[in-house]
């Protein structure tokens, strides 16, 4: 009947393919196609915080030893340099209490920026970024605290209050022959009095504080070359905060200013390292995530090898690699099998 729609042979099932070879006829059953995915699962901490952990164990135990390592300088007795009665003169500044107490230095330079680490989290939910901010930022003030100590304990210098020190009552004593002091003070006080190169106040405020903005400037994309200053305000407030805390130390006169100095350039060389040991440099969309995350984006973690090796092959097959030859191969056997000639 003319108009009336022709019914079409069905097609063969591709994936069993017949193979003349000869007599007699067989069946070639292909694979299954891989599994599709569609990207990387999200890091949350629920789901990956356990692994990134288990993957820097090494790196916490480092700390922990770190942490012994600077408790022990801190009880060790530090080099006593020649204090004659003539260098009196610069060390008589009055004995006063410190701005900055000492207990609280942890909490603006270690747990303040951690409370903005965490809430960056929990906008972002990226246990990568949180696990190696503040990771990179104990290295950084933990570093810098076994610098600093092991210095203060290897120099020996005494601070400008020396004299109230050693001298509490005021009534200076000598030695007859060298003129070195004869303290008759506090040891502890003394002992302290010891160690004013360089300023740990410094170092520990631009360590922590130092690497928090390095931390925000690659939040906020500060160098992405657009222009936009008020970017670099928020870099610069806590390398602002420290600033005011080292010269606190000066104003004090617990320090003199080359050791809130030093102080400050150690901190900042040691929080600029480890930063970079974790992050890229923040310009940019690559300066906003740690090596690890992307590493992580490239080779999932916890997908099975049938996962990794499905990405390894798709990226190698887009560069026109080994893969993307053997792709071209197989597409050809199957021409020829589908045509019923042998392949090869």
């Amino acid at each position: 009947m003319s108009g009336s729609p022709q019914l079409q042979p069905a097609r063969p099932n591709k994936l069993l393919l017949p193979l003349q070879t000869g007599r007699s006829s067989c069946h070639v059953e292909m694979p299954p196609p891989p599994p599709i995915r569609l990207g990387p699962p999200h890091p949350y901490l629920k789901t990956h915080g356990s692994k990134v952990a288990r993957l820097h164990l090494f790196d916490w135990v480092v700390l922990a030893l770190l942490v012994a390592i600077d408790v022990g300088l801190n009880l060790i007795e530090p080099f006593h340099r020649f204090v004659g009665e003539d260098m009196m003169t610069d060390l008589r500044y009055p004995l006063k209490s410190n701005t900055v107490p000492v207990w609280a230095v942890p909490i603006y330079a270690v747990i303040g920026p951690i409370i903005i680490i965490i809430g960056i989290y929990m906008k972002r939910r990226n246990v990568y970024d949180m696990h190696h901010a503040i990771l990179g930022l104990l290295f950084s003030v933990l570093i810098t605290g076994v610098l600093t100590d092991a210095i203060k304990d290897g120099v020996g210098r005494p601070r400008p209050n020396f004299f109230w020190r050693c001298f509490p009552d005021g009534v200076p004593k000598f030695n007859n022959i060298t003129t070195q002091v004869i303290c008759h003070g506090d040891p502890a006080v003394i002992k302290e009095g010891h160690k004013s190169f360089p300023s740990g106040h410094s170092s520990w405020s631009f360590a922590g504080l130092g690497f928090l903005s390095w931390y925000l400037a690659g939040k906020i994309k500060a160098f992405d070359r657009r222009g936009h200053v008020a970017k670099l305000c928020i870099v610069l407030l806590p390398l602002l905060l420290a600033a005011m805390v080292a010269v606190s130390r000066v104003s004090d006169y617990w320090h003199h200013w080359q050791d809130v100095s030093a102080g400050g350039i150690l901190g900042l060389v040691v929080a600029s390292f480890c930063y970079l040991q974790f992050f890229p440099p923040p310009s940019g969309d690559p300066g906003f995530w740690p090596h690890a995350y992307f590493e992580h984006i490239l080779n999932p973690e916890g997908e099975g090898q049938v996962q990794s090796t499905t990405n390894s092959n798709h990226r190698r097959s887009l560069s026109g690699g080994p893969v993307a030859m053997e792709m071209g191969n197989t597409n050809q056997e199957l021409g020829s099998m589908e045509e019923g000639r042998p392949a090869g």
